[in-house]
Parts: structure tokens; sequence; C-alpha cells
């Protein structure tokens, strides 16, 4: 996980801030970079889940998303 978070930081996405509340502790926060990624990720997800469901009829799309 270290190793993950590592080249999350390097990449400007994450950075490692300390935890106030537990000195040993370590938090880690979306940088606005990450932010942002994370925002063009969910809208481009949310798009293909539209287009993949464009598909099915009006009550096989509320089926699907009622089980979601």
């Amino acid at each position: 996980m270290t190793h993950r978070i590592d080249q999350l930081e390097q990449a400007g996405l994450v950075k490692r801030i300390s935890d106030p509340s537990e000195r040993r502790g370590t938090l880690i926060t979306l940088t606005q970079e990450g932010f942002n990624l994370i925002e063009k990720a969910v809208e481009a997800h949310v798009a293909n889940q539209h287009r993949i469901l464009s598909v099915l009829k009006q009550s096989e799309r509320e089926f699907y998303l009622l089980r979601c």
C-alpha cells in the first residue's frame, strides 16, 4: 500500500499530512489535481453507464437502476 501511495504522491494526486489526533498516524488527502482526475473519471463512468443502458427498454433500465 505504501508503494502505491508513494506513486500517487509522486504524480501529484495525493499528499500526506500528519494526523492531528494520532501522533504516529498519517492521513492521505487528494490534491486539487487528484480531485479533478476523480471528477473526470466519475463523469466518464456515468456517461458510459448511460451509453450501455441506452439499448435497454425503459422498464429494463428502471429494473437495473433499482438493483444498483
